[in-house]
């Protein structure tokens, strides 16, 4: 408590409150910094005694112990380190056993894929074009996931597979290789062809052959077709174009789950007798409109496609390709086994690649 000395003034009403605001800044210019953080005092005018009524506030900066507190916490900052998380760990130790582990695959060699072979052309094959499968709706798909569940071991029931069409199939050897390849890669296939020579879309669109295709269940329907099609000299892409529509309106109607897949001829040649003796021979130019019509009748009905014809040359030299290195018969329409040996092999080729873009995705 300090005792001051203050200039009375006589002054009352209005007069008494102004002087004691005058007092109040007086007594704050008094007492100076070291009280200047009480908040309430009272004066007593006749014996100008002050009275502090609270005490310091102790957030005030000028605080003795809070200006303490500040240096202690400023000291535990700079000399003991804080972490708000744990510590970044430096860089590991390779392990000696990790680094040579192999026990996990890329993606380029996922488990459910195949390997694809290469195929060894003859020598004299030139301008091949691609050997795939053209499947733009995925109608393939569902056969493509029996394939994969049988090749996981997931499933041990026997995918069927029925092809169907003239003299190329009825003589067995293409449909055989293609077959037994897929045996060896996938398993429990059973792979059935029913060829006809001379045969036509037509020729099994009798209701008891489609009953006999019917009969085997088949999880896959091949079509085989065009070559004796493309050999009548009066050729009609319309014509030909209702005769497939006609047959697979009937397959549909018997087995409406079963997707179905159309391959193209492999080309041909056209034969004339310059005499009696005497047989020459020119390339078909009618196959290659009936592989477009085939194709075009594909698109338009949400059929796979194997273009045999535009894999091994197409219009340019398809013909020219299976001639040159002799592997047609004499009469320049049917193969020698070699031949068809090697249409087999394109086949599974094609088969296995549109399978592996089936698992890859």
């Amino acid at each position: 408590m300090k005792r001051l000395c203050m200039e009375r003034n006589s002054t009352t009403g209005g007069g008494l409150m102004k002087r004691n605001n005058v007092n109040r800044v007086l007594l704050n210019d008094f007492l100076g910094a070291d009280y200047a953080d009480y908040t309430d005092y009272s004066v007593d005018t006749n014996t100008l005694n002050v009275t502090f009524l609270r005490q310091k506030n102790p957030c005030n900066p000028r605080n003795p112990r809070l200006k303490f507190s500040y240096i202690l916490i400023f000291f535990l900052l700079c000399f003991f380190p804080l972490h708000a998380q744990d510590p970044i760990p430096s860089c590991p130790l390779i392990s000696k056993v990790t680094a040579n582990c192999d026990t996990l695959r890329s993606y380029s060699q996922r488990t459910d894929t195949v390997a694809v072979p290469q195929i060894a052309f003859p020598s004299g094959f030139q301008q091949l074009g691609e050997n795939e499968l053209t499947d733009s709706l995925g109608i393939l798909n569902p056969f493509w996931e029996k394939l994969r569940l049988l090749h996981a071991g997931f499933s041990t029931d026997t995918i069927r597979i029925v092809h169907i069409g003239d003299s190329h199939i009825r003589g067995r050897i293409l449909p055989r290789t293609t077959g037994t390849l897929l045996t060896e890669t996938f398993g429990a296939i059973s792979y059935t062809d029913m060829g006809i020579n001379g045969a036509f879309c037509t020729t099994f669109t009798r209701p008891d052959r489609i009953s006999d295709i019917a009969a085997l269940h088949p999880d896959l329907v091949i079509l085989s077709f065009g070559t004796n099609e493309s050999h009548n000299r009066r050729y009609n892409t319309l014509l030909h174009y209702r005769q497939m529509d006609e047959l697979v309106r009937m397959l549909r109607d018997s087995l409406p789950n079963v997707p179905l897949l159309m391959t193209t001829p492999p080309g041909s040649y056209d034969s004339f007798r310059k005499s009696r003796r005497r047989r020459t021979y020119s390339i078909n130019p009618r196959t290659a409109i009936a592989v477009e019509t085939m194709r075009r009748f594909a698109d338009d009905n949400g059929l796979a496609v194997w273009d045999m014809y535009e894999a091994v040359g197409g219009r340019q030299r398809a013909c020219l390709n299976w001639q040159e290195a002799k592997l047609m018969r004499p009469d320049h329409v049917h193969y020698l086994p070699e031949g068809y040996v090697l249409q087999g092999e394109l086949f599974y080729q094609a088969l296995l690649k549109a399978y592996n873009d089936y698992v890859g995705y």
